[in-house]
């Protein structure tokens, strides 16, 4: 798995697929079920959100770069 989390987080992970499976289909699943849904989530559907995340990322730097250039030109002094 490209990222870790702590042994905390990771549970509340396990528990929320465990209610939503519950809320959806009416059926309980142990945790080693929740286990295994949420390492397929991981391998499968995470790096494709992970992904766009670093495009928003990359958008917002390049974005406060622009400004930082813009303002440096700004306080560029005319030579005669």
């Amino acid at each position: 798995m490209f990222i870790q989390f702590p042994l905390e987080k990771r549970r509340k992970m396990i528990e929320r697929i465990q209610e939503y499976v519950y809320q959806e289909h009416g059926k309980e699943i142990g945790e080693i079920a929740a286990e295994n849904h949420l390492q397929f989530i991981f391998e499968n559907i995470a790096p494709f959100i992970y992904n766009e995340g670093i495009k928003d990322a990359k958008k917002v730097i390049e974005d406060k770069l622009g400004n930082i250039e813009e303002d440096l030109y700004s306080l560029e002094r005319p030579i005669d």
